[in-house]
């Protein structure tokens, strides 16, 4: 066997996707944004939706994902990146539109425009990253931080009486008439990563055969925010996070396979 034949095309395993760039990623160790990334670049060239995509990302640590990714891209303000989309996705209604939103984004300053634009039926498609803290701004506690769970502005950990309890996003959405669809996954295994990818490219087709709005989370680590190695940080997500935070689909009206 020659080098010729290790590196043909019946041979090929696996290649990086053409829609990733070489650009070194700013995320740590560990962190699930990459992956998720990988995931969201092959559904859109899987689709054949290159030219025909608009990414929305916020403030948070996805704020430059922009240069990963080599689609059409709109910076929204902290929080806004649904109404953004909105405004997109009804003046192309041809366009493949997603936001990509941290918790703290996506669960707390963008409550609002989150709850309305996934109640209106937008066909948009919202992937959410959910690591339980505000790992750009320093380690403060999300609306998602467990009860007990520390971070830096609850060092003894998450007290319900004094800071209310986490705030389940997933399950509200899946309650809302305008959502077609509505999981929650995670992408710390291969099967897990497998899964998540099935849901994003369900989010997607359901986007651009204009069945409503979609949400789909991930429940992600954050190593340097949680004070754990990226082993340990898989570890405690599983422990912890997955007990409050349930993965599997918790809505699905698209009859999509």
């Amino acid at each position: 066997m020659t080098a010729n034949d290790i590196i043909s095309p019946e041979n090929l395993v696996y290649k990086k996707p053409e829609l990733m760039n070489d650009t070194p990623m700013h995320y740590c160790p560990g962190c699930s944004h990459g992956v998720v990334h990988k995931l969201i670049a092959e559904i859109i060239e899987e689709m054949g939706m290159e030219e025909k995509t608009v990414g929305i990302s916020p403030v948070g640590c996805a704020v430059f994902a922009y240069r990963y990714l080599d689609i059409d891209w709109q910076e929204a303000a902290h929080g806004r990146a649904p109404a953004l989309a909105t405004a997109i996705k009804r003046l192309w209604p041809d366009r493949l539109v997603f936001t990509y939103q941290g918790d703290g984004d996506l669960a707390c300053i963008g409550t609002a425009e989150t709850i309305h634009a996934l109640n209106r039926g937008e066909h948009i498609a919202i992937i959410f990253i959910n690591n339980a803290i505000y790992g750009m701004t320093g380690g403060q506690m999300a609306p998602t931080t467990l009860i007990g769970q520390k971070t830096s502005t609850c060092p003894y950990g998450r007290d319900p009486e004094l800071h209310g309890y986490p705030l389940n996003i997933t399950e509200i959405a899946s309650t809302l008439r305008g959502t077609c669809y509505v999981s929650r996954q995670s992408v710390d295994t291969v099967g897990s990563i497998l899964k998540a990818k099935k849901a994003i490219r369900k989010a997607f087709e359901a986007s651009m055969k204009g069945l409503g709005s979609s949400l789909v989370e991930i429940v992600s680590t954050c190593s340097s925010g949680w004070k754990l190695t990226p082993e340990k940080a898989n570890e405690w997500m599983r422990e912890k996070m997955f007990e409050e935070y349930v993965k599997g689909d918790l809505k699905d009206t698209t009859n999509l396979k």
